[in-house]
């Protein structure tokens, strides 16, 4: 009697050699009828945010066992920004999103799996899972370790950068070495993605308000128990949507998108979560999402929920807030609510189960926000005809309407020693440039330089403008995302020291105070400036990478 598999590939006599390789492993017939789930597992102990994962994966298992499925792990590449900020590192964080969707889509393709589960926690791996759901376009569910607690210093939380403004703290003499050395030990007290709206929280709140992961999930910490439980759950919602043919691009629409941009607005999320859900918006098949799109929202959605940094409350306290469903209730009326999730019920269905936060210090009602607009925003002038990327949430009140004097610096390691050593003074506009996705290459992340500022008691008198990025734990003025950026010739290349930039965030403004006679002389004179780059993949990326206004994709 001829036996039947579910899975494509293993049908009839074509599928013999594959179920024998199948078979090698110990797959059994019985296991091999079933559909075949995989699960991206990206573990690795070099990176504190992906180190449980491991044990989420046996829950995931687990979970789609129990739900009559067999699960088939594989894994992917998982590097932690925080190890390589600060030196050439970093110039790779931001490529290896594309290659993570990339070697999903890979594995996938090659073994024609009938779901997926994604793992992942970190800055560029969330939405490199993500973009790979939407570009295979099968049942997908996506699954994140959660955010770490906090560190304790002085009666006081903060999250591990703690680390970096105490090296300002050292230079000023205000703590010795040992002092020092007490906070590095306290700055990481566990494991998980780390204990502020930065990036990886940011794009862990994303998938949620996309309907990609369960509700309720995405800031669940990582040590609870109840994240275990997720991990299982999840694993059954997968092989769900595999019986219901429910795929990733029936939840990743234009709508869900703008329940995503929404929720960020709301939260005051990290930059980066722009052009990563750019990214997802074309894996989708849904074409250019532009940035001024994310200007209207900006302009139109109320903050409800100042996490840190933005405010003293950390990933905890918003946890025990109620979370990116307390957030979804007070913004329901800017949310397309019909949307399905991977839950298997709409929006409107999954709050309608929720109940509003009990902690209204953390999260504000929409007619009493936070802030009456987003706490992401787009900047426009000519600075960034392109447009500009800017956090309001993380900008004291005095310094969203900034004129300063222009410092330009060549990369983040000289504007540091200049910050360092005291050449910068209040009202400096430090200019970081050819560090935009071409000419980094990479886009790297300008955190150093922010946290510099913060350490020499600087950052409520000085801002930082960049084609490159920034950290979700950076606070203060500061401007990211200038395109075109230097390399391609924008008028950031221009810029001389002694110039005078003008940020109007309120009124969506970047503007370089120096006339058009003058800037069109000075492009005559300029030559791009060419790195010397490693062998490898860096090159290829600049070449095919598009601008930041783009979301930085790969072509």
């Amino acid at each position: 009697m001829e036996k039947h598999y579910y899975n494509q590939l293993l049908q009839g006599d074509g599928g013999a050699l594959k179920r024998a390789l199948y078979k090698s492993m110990g797959f059994t017939d019985e296991s091999l009828s079933k559909p075949l789930i995989a699960i991206v597992n990206t573990y690795t102990n070099a990176t504190p945010g992906h180190y449980g994962i491991d044990e989420l994966c046996k829950q995931a298992e687990r979970g789609i066992e129990a739900a009559g499925g067999t699960a088939m792990t594989f894994g992917t590449i998982a590097p932690c920004d925080g190890i390589a900020e600060g030196h050439d590192g970093m110039r790779y964080i931001l490529p290896s999103r594309d290659l993570i969707t990339s070697s999903v889509e890979c594995m996938v393709r090659a073994h024609k799996f009938d779901g997926l589960v994604l793992l992942g926690s970190c800055d560029k791996i969330v939405p490199g899972l993500l973009m790979a759901a939407a570009r295979l376009d099968i049942p997908a569910v996506f699954c994140n370790s959660g955010p770490m607690m906090p560190a304790v210093y002085k009666g006081k939380h903060y999250d591990g950068n703690i680390v970096t403004e105490a090296v300002g703290w050292k230079q000023r003499g205000e703590i010795d070495e040992t002092e020092f050395e007490e906070i590095e030990n306290l700055a990481e007290p566990c494991a998980g993605s780390c204990a502020m709206l930065g990036t990886a929280n940011t794009m862990g709140c994303m998938a949620e308000a996309l309907g990609m992961s369960l509700p309720g999930s995405a800031v669940v910490p990582a040590i609870y128990a109840k994240r275990m439980q997720i991990a299982y759950e999840t694993g059954r919602a997968a092989m769900e949507m595999v019986r219901k043919g429910i795929t990733a691009r029936q939840i990743i629409t234009k709508q869900s998108i703008e329940n995503a941009i929404t929720v960020l607005m709301g939260i005051g999320g990290s930059t980066n979560a722009i052009m990563h859900l750019q990214a997802i918006h074309k894996e989708a098949g849904l074409g250019l999402l532009p940035l001024e799109t994310f200007g209207i929202f900006s302009r139109n959605i109320p903050q409800v929920a100042p996490v840190y940094p933005a405010s003293p409350y950390d990933m905890v306290d918003f946890y025990e807030a109620g979370g990116v469903p307390a957030v979804m209730i007070e913004l329901r009326d800017w949310l397309h609510t019909d949307c399905m999730t991977v839950s298997g019920r709409t929006v409107e269905e999954n709050l309608n189960q929720e109940l509003e936060t009990t902690r209204r210090e953390v999260i504000k009602t929409a007619k009493e926000p936070f802030h009456p607009n987003g706490g992401v925003s787009v900047l426009t002038g000519n600075m960034a005809p392109l447009g500009a990327v800017v956090k309001p949430a993380a900008i004291p009140e005095h310094l969203l309407r900034f004129t300063g004097t222009a410092n330009v610096y060549q990369s983040e390691q000289e504007a540091c020693a200049a910050i360092l050593n005291g050449e910068v003074k209040p009202g400096t506009m430090v200019v970081l440039r050819y560090e935009g996705p071409k000419g980094g290459p990479g886009m790297p992340e300008m955190y150093r330089p922010m946290k510099c500022l913060e350490g020499m008691n600087l950052s409520d008198s000085c801002a930082v403008v960049t084609d490159g990025r920034f950290s979700g734990s950076n606070r203060g003025c500061f401007v990211g995302h200038i395109s075109p950026e230097a390399y391609e010739g924008g008028v950031l290349a221009l810029v001389e020291d002694g110039d005078v930039i003008r940020i109007d965030v309120p009124g969506g403004e970047l503007s370089l105070l120096v006339d058009e006679a003058v800037l069109e002389e000075r492009k005559k004179r300029w030559v791009r400036p060419e790195k010397e780059l490693p062998d490898g993949y860096l090159s290829t990326y600049q070449k095919i990478s598009k601008s930041a206004a783009e979301g930085a994709v790969v072509e």
